[in-house]
């Protein structure tokens, strides 16, 4: 993705993300004015609108939520991925049993190197 490319996305998504903002306000303030609409009418149709404008503001906070997460998948796929074979996952050792076994204890050799031994220690207590 180009410079370019990578402008649009975050302009949209600002665009995007402004507008969301916009309307959880303005729903807020509906919310607010259905409220006491319902309080002072006692009517259930009141309640029941009451009820959806809830359910709308909600769905809008998820959107924008949602357009978050986009941005964030936009951004990664836009990263190179990882070298194919970056990782072991099958080691194959090529010698002798003999070539082997020297390898291996000089790699075990090599940690011994790194340990300390406090047996003489622990017997003079």
């Amino acid at each position: 993705m180009n410079d370019s490319d990578r402008q649009d996305v975050q302009n949209d998504f600002e665009y995007s993300r402004k507008i969301y903002l916009d309307l959880i306000a303005t729903g807020q303030e509906a919310l607010q004015g259905m409220l006491d609409v319902a309080d002072q009418t006692q009517h259930p149709r009141s309640y029941e609108v009451l009820s959806g404008m809830i359910k709308n503001i909600s769905d809008v906070n998820d959107r924008l939520m949602h357009i978050h997460k986009k941005k964030k998948d936009i951004q990664k796929s836009d990263q190179p991925a990882a070298l194919p074979g970056a990782g072991t996952t099958n080691n194959l050792f090529v010698g002798s049993t003999a070539e082997l076994q020297k390898m291996l204890l000089s790699q075990s050799k090599k940690k011994e190197e790194n340990v300390i031994d406090i047996s003489d220690y622990t017997k003079d207590e």
